[in-house]
């Protein structure tokens, strides 16, 4: 029970920082308007919160077991250790955001395929995009995420610091692109995944929906083709065919026979883009 303590006082700790800081800027942001959106993101926000708490606090710790085995397989050669250790360390950190990146780009992109879209829509089922939204995931989903997003950084043999600092600014930014902000910002958007570059990829249209796939930075989807400019996609509206559901209902999304019964050429749309 006390690793179950553990994940439980480092979560709330977690959403306590998280949500004062994006709590804040949805004051400054919508003022007058505040109550008006807690109330349209009120019910998702409940869900996503139970979501978190389940993924975190009580599912994470079982995570742990099958994560280490794979750290345990994976031995990078010693001459990249070297390697890292010999370069600035600032670049080593970017490096280290760049990989994952790469990696999470195609674990991302790969949930849109109708083989794995079953997992994965309900991260995308909110219709009130809110910084919470980034912990709408189903359990099976978070399970892929810890179990192939980090193995390329372990693999090049990147440090743990590096691997961790990474973790750390990529989970802040996370939070940060799914505010119900219309940011593109600006001339840094050319390099960062902004939070509306991050809307168009939660857009209710299931074609463009498969665009923007980048977690931090949009290197990797100018590099295979799925970039969008989202300016002319600004406070699009967001959601899935299949509509939003309550906590039970969204663990219960994979399991529903449409998915398992349907051909994937029924869902080319969710596809991502080429």
């Amino acid at each position: 029970m006390e690793i179950f303590a553990k994940h439980a006082e480092s979560t709330l700790l977690w959403l306590a920082m998280t949500g004062a800081v994006f709590g804040t800027l949805a004051l400054l942001m919508k003022r007058k308007t505040i109550v008006a959106a807690m109330g349209r993101a009120r019910d998702e926000f409940t869900t996503n919160l139970g979501l978190m708490l389940l993924n975190l606090v009580l599912i994470a710790p079982l995570f742990a077991v099958p994560e280490g085995a794979i750290r345990d397989q994976i031995v990078a050669m010693p001459a990249l250790g070297t390697f890292w250790d010999s370069q600035n360390e600032f670049l080593v950190l970017f490096a280290a955001i760049a990989i994952a990146d790469l990696t999470v780009y195609w674990r991302h992109r790969f949930e849109h395929h109708p083989l794995l879209w079953r997992i994965h829509a309900t991260h995308h089922a909110d219709t009130a995009l809110h910084w919470l939204s980034v912990q709408r995931k189903h359990p099976l989903s978070k399970l892929l995420s810890v179990l192939v997003d980090f193995v390329l950084l372990l693999f090049l043999g990147l440090p743990e610091w590096a691997i961790a600092g990474s973790a750390f600014l990529r989970g802040w930014w996370a939070y940060f692109i799914h505010c119900d902000v219309p940011w593109t910002l600006g001339v840094f958007g050319k390099v960062l995944i902004s939070p509306a570059a991050h809307r168009l990829h939660h857009i209710r249209d299931e074609e463009l929906m498969g665009t923007n796939f980048g977690n931090t930075i949009t290197l990797w989807d100018r590099v295979f083709g799925t970039y969008m400019d989202p300016a002319p996609y600004l406070d699009c509206e967001t959601g899935i065919a299949e509509g939003t559901r309550g906590f039970l209902g969204e663990l219960a999304r994979p399991f529903e026979r449409r998915y398992w019964t349907r051909k994937p050429e029924a869902r080319t749309s969710q596809e991502p883009a080429a």
